[in-house]
Formats: structure tokens, C-alpha cells, sequence
């Protein structure tokens, strides 16, 4: 006969946090958000700390490398996904590494033959004013000057003209070397007045420019998870089938973690996988997952999982529960995990840190979350609507929406992923659609984030060990439920007044 768990599998929908007292001393400004990504001994910092809990979905349609930059910026982290050739994720990784901010990367270059034309082109198309010359036309080839919007006017020049009579040559620019620290160049920026300076190496190829208008930028974000050689970090997903070749590759590359990505990690395979990693690339910290129970999380962290991913069934995408009848519901699966993390803890002094991956409609999902024991969260609905990820902004009757497609898709095809005793994806455990266009990332999670402290101070948490220790937590009836919400008339406008 089956076993019969007794406990109701809840969502996160049915819970409210209690307010508890808020000290004078804990406020919004006050809040520290930091949190541990990988396993460390209890008591000892993480070797790996994010500065905001937010991680990214290991998704095609989610974790590119411009939003693994934009989300490390702001203190989080993306794991950049695995299907895909090896060549191309490695390349995505290399690229969020070699971001430095203030250093930019050209997208506008040309070669000194190229037409006054075809660069107006160009700069249409990429919206800026200053094009590199470089002597292949590409973003490091050897740099013989640069091109400005004030160096000629379309409509009154030639615009067939070559694009070297009209630019600032090499031998009238000043230009650094590789090793110049972004404080140096905002300094010979200012001190020089310059509104852009070259880098270049010691063949005379471009390397990046520095802009005087990105010096303010960078004040906009103290929080970036950063490794010691300040290079923004960033995370990469792997398979129980390719690791063996995908992992030296990134590990190479200079990924900062890895990730197990599965629907299903309660498998002999992926310890079998986690153990390979451990052994051969132990400085590199590799997560493991999905898992919805205890039992499950002590089998992976036994088999050396440095976090693990709770979640099955519950993505805004996902299907697995319908097609598989497999799955819990979020809120249930992360009281279990945090209870046997902390068992485990106990038992061997190690913290393994848990992700509830999944299941979080709504921005005060997260913070009940974090509440219920997660260390951080993983979402792909959420980060998928921003200009940052894969998805095209295609326009609607009613406004502009983001394609989002799952890894269980027809789209995606990720049989990596779904064990389906095949090489290939024979039924669909995700769904291709759309998200309503939520704009940059930047704006759009510091929004949630302000709720996420709000909601803390009125816990009287300034920490998140703290709230998970003190919070207090209530089920939530269908009449509470609805009580929860606006039963008024809305405005669709303003008032207007005379």
C-alpha cells in the first residue's frame, strides 16, 4: 500500500506573516539582505554571498548574459543555461565575466573605409554617439580613432565619404592599457576633460571605451556581487548527461557556480554527478535539485550538494503536476527542506543553503519564502518580463508582452532535464506563451525589493536569520483570503478637480 503523508500540501496563498514589534533601530534603510549562496560551517561566512536574495531561473527565456549582468549588479545572481552547445554557454559565462562596469564593451564600430552613411546607420541602430574605428570594423579590433555625432552632420556632409577623413585619429587620442582600475580612468576622464577614453592592449586592439556619462551609473549600484578580481560573479546550470565535458569548460571559463538543473534531483544519477564534480573540481561550489522533502535534501547534501533547489510543479510554466501528477505545494516542500537543512546542520555542522524555486505568484511570495526557511529564491516568470531577458516585446491590444517559454516546451525541447527514457522530449512538462512587459530590472526590482524590507521591518527583522527565527506565520482562509483584497470601486483615471 502507498504511504500516505497526512499533512494538506500548501501554497504560499494560504499563509500570512503576523507583524511582530519593530524596534527604533530597524528600519527600510537599515535591512541587510545578504544571504549565503553556497555550504560553509555553521557560524563561518559563506564563500559565496549574494546581497540580495534573488537568483534566476536556470531557462533559455530568462538568463542571458545582460540579465546575469543587471541582476549581479543588483546583489543577485543568474545561472545561465545549459541547453545549449558547451562552446555557447561557455561564451556566455566569458562575457559576464569580462563585464566591468564603467568598462564598456563597443557595439558600434566601423573600419575607416566604411561610408558616413553606414554609420549613421549603425548609430541608429544602437542609439549612440560614439563609434570605435578599428581596422576590421569589430569591438577589438586594432583601434585607429574614434567618430563622434559632433564630428559631422548628415546633412552637411557627404555621407559616402569614408569615415577615416572625418574621425579623430590614434595618435590625437589618449588612450589606457588593460590594467588601468576604473578610478584611474575616472580620473584622467575628469582631470582631462574627456568624454571618452580608450582602452587598448599592447597591440593597439581595442579593449573597451570608458564614458564619463557611465560614472554617476556606477554609484547606482553598491550592492554588486563581485569574486576577488571584482569581475561580476555568475552562475551556470549543468545535466546529468554532458557534465563530465560541460563542467571543466565552465569551470574554465570562470563560472562562479554550478547548478544540477532537473525536475526531479531525488536520483541516483545526480549523486552519481554531484560526487564526479566534488571530486574532480572541489573549489568550485555545484547546487543540486528539485527536491520537495527532507529525505530528498539529505540525500543530496550527503552527496555533496552546496545548495540545494526546492520546487517541483509549482512554476508559472510548468505542467509536470498535471502530465505527472508529481509535485507539492510550494509552501510545504520549503517548511520540510529548511527543517532537515537545519537537522542537518545540526547533525554535522555544515549549512546547506535552500532555494525555494518555484511557486511565487506575488512579491510578498518571496517574503514568505524567506520566512519559511529559504535562503534565497529562483524565479523565472518574474525575470523573464524584463527588457534584459531572451524574450521578444511583442505588442498587444492591451500593451506590450514578453515571450516565455518553459524548458519542459515543445520551444525549448530540454529532454536534459525531464527524464523521459529517451533523447528527447516525448511530452511537454512546460508551456510556450507570454508575460505582460515589465520594463528594465533595475526599476522593476527595486520595487520588490522595497517590499521585501518594508515587510521585514513590520516583522521587526533586520536580518533574514533573523526572520526566519521570529517569524510568525498564519493560515489563511478562503472569507480571510478574500478579505485580503480591494472591495472597491476602482479609479481607471485620476480625478480631476475644477
Amino acid at each position: 500500500m502507498a504511504q500516505i503523508i497526512a499533512e494538506v500540501s500548501r501554497t504560499f496563498n494560504e499563509f500570512l506573516l503576523l507583524p511582530n514589534r519593530t524596534r527604533i533601530d530597524c528600519s527600510s534603510a537599515t535591512v541587510d539582505l545578504r544571504t549565503p549562496l553556497v555550504r560553509h560551517i555553521d557560524g563561518e561566512a559563506s564563500a559565496i554571498e549574494l546581497h540580495s536574495p534573488f537568483t534566476s531561473a536556470i531557462m533559455q527565456a530568462v538568463s542571458t548574459p545582460e540579465l546575469a549582468i543587471a541582476l549581479a549588479r543588483n546583489g543577485g545572481l543568474s545561472f545561465l543555461h545549459h541547453n545549449q552547445p558547451v562552446h555557447d554557454q561557455v561564451a556566455a559565462v566569458r562575457e559576464v565575466k569580462n563585464f566591468k562596469a564603467g568598462f564598456v564593451t563597443s557595439d558600434t564600430n566601423v573600419r575607416p573605409g566604411d561610408s558616413l552613411g553606414a554609420l549613421v546607420d549603425i548609430m541608429r541602430r544602437t542609439g549612440h554617439s560614439t563609434a570605435a574605428v578599428t581596422h576590421d570594423g569589430t569591438a577589438t579590433g586594432r583601434l585607429l580613432g574614434l567618430v563622434t555625432s559632433r564630428d559631422f552632420h548628415p546633412e552637411r556632409h557627404d555621407l559616402a565619404e569614408p569615415v577615416g577623413g572625418r574621425m579623430t585619429a590614434i595618435a590625437d587620442l589618449p588612450t589606457v592599457g588593460p590594467d588601468t582600475t576604473l578610478s584611474e580612468a575616472n580620473a584622467r576622464l575628469w582631470d582631462e576633460r574627456l568624454d571618452c577614453l580608450p582602452v587598448v592592449d599592447a597591440d593597439g586592439r581595442l579593449q573597451h571605451l570608458v564614458f564619463r556619462s557611465d560614472y554617476t551609473d556606477n554609484k547606482r549600484f553598491p550592492h554588486q556581487v563581485v569574486d576577488a578580481a571584482k569581475r561580476l560573479r555568475v552562475g551556470a546550470g549543468i545535466n546529468t548527461h554532458d557534465y563530465q565535458e560541460r563542467v571543466p569548460a565552465l569551470v574554465e571559463a570562470g563560472a562562479d557556480a554550478l547548478c544540477f538543473d532537473s525536475s526531479d534531483g531525488y536520483s541516483d544519477w545526480q549523486a552519481e554527478a554531484l560526487t564526479w564534480v566534488k571530486k574532480h573540481y572541489p573549489e568550485i561550489p555545484v547546487g543540486g535539485g528539485n527536491v520537495v522533502d527532507g529525505e530528498a535534501f539529505t540525500f543530496l547534501a550527503e552527496a555533496g550538494a552546496d545548495f540545494v533547489k526546492v520546487g517541483v510543479g509549482g512554476g508559472s510554466i510548468c505542467i509536470t503536476r498535471d502530465q505527472k501528477g508529481i509535485g507539492r505545494g510550494q509552501a510545504s516542500a520549503v517548511l520540510d527542506v529548511a527543517a532537515a537543512r537545519d537537522a542537518f546542520r545540526e547533525r554535522t555542522g555544515a549549512y546547506v543553503p535552500i532555494c525555494s524555486d518555484g511557486g511565487l505568484v506575488h512579491d510578498y511570495h518571496v517574503a514568505l519564502a524567506l520566512a519559511m526557511g529559504a535562503d534565497f529564491v529562483m524565479m523565472g516568470r518574474y525575470f523573464a518580463r524584463f527588457d534584459q531577458a531572451a524574450g521578444a516585446k511583442v505588442p498587444t491590444r492591451d500593451g506590450f508582452v514578453k515571450e516565455y517559454w518553459g524548458e519542459g516546451s515543445n520551444r525549448a525541447r530540454n529532454w536534459q532535464r525531464y527524464g523521459q527514457g529517451g533523447q528527447g522530449l516525448l511530452f511537454e512538462e512546460g508551456v510556450d506563451g507570454y508575460v505582460p512587459y515589465a520594463g528594465d530590472l533595475d526599476e522593476g526590482l527595486a520595487l520588490t525589493v522595497a517590499k521585501l524590507r518594508t515587510t521585514m521591518v513590520s516583522c521587526g527583522s533586520a536580518t533574514l536569520p533573523e526572520f526566519r527565527s521570529t517569524a510568525r506565520l498564519t493560515l489563511v482562509s478562503d472569507q480571510s483570503f478574500q478579505e485580503s483584497h480591494a472591495n472597491v470601486t476602482l479609479r481607471d483615471a485620476p480625478a480631476t478637480h475644477s
